[in-house]
């Protein structure tokens, strides 16, 4: 069963309850998610375990969404919470394993409002501005030689 957006009313009982397993590495509460994030339980199980954490002083969480079913518009706009709780605390929340079954539409809206990875180191290392990796240009450099080579040659 691929992931899914679906529009539920309050009356429609959840689907499968959400499990949440917790880890951490570097220093990084990592969540894994396994089944429906929808209206009812699920998302009240990752909003209560949300306001803990950060009760608790915890800051950075990846939320590990690979074992995730389904998302409601309930699941999003408690995935939004979440993101907005730890940005109030001076924390910050990114999502790994975002499913590319997902629509189109709730992909582009989560990637605007959360960094999302698909390698968890390079998830764990996005905390950590030193081990930024950041993107070589080639062109930017070309560029940077001509003028650097342009500079010693005299007009």
């Amino acid at each position: 069963m691929g992931l899914s957006i679906c529009a539920r009313s309050k009356a429609d009982e959840p689907a499968i309850d959400l499990q949440l397993s917790r880890r951490e590495k570097e220093g990084i509460c990592i969540l894994d998610l396994d089944g429906s994030l929808t209206i009812g339980d699920s998302e009240a199980i990752l909003r209560t375990t949300i306001v803990t954490l950060a009760r608790a002083g915890t800051l950075n969480i990846i939320l590990n969404l690979a074992g995730v079913t389904e998302i409601d518009e309930d699941g999003l706009s408690v995935l939004i919470f979440c993101y907005a709780r730890f940005a109030k605390s001076g924390g910050a929340l990114k999502l790994l394993n975002l499913r590319p079954d997902l629509s189109l539409m709730i992909l582009t809206k989560l990637d605007t409002v959360f960094e999302v990875f698909t390698d968890e180191q390079a998830a764990i290392n996005s905390f950590f501005p030193a081990r930024a990796v950041r993107p070589y240009d080639i062109l930017q450099w070309v560029q940077g030689q001509k003028k650097h080579r342009g500079a010693k040659v005299p007009k």
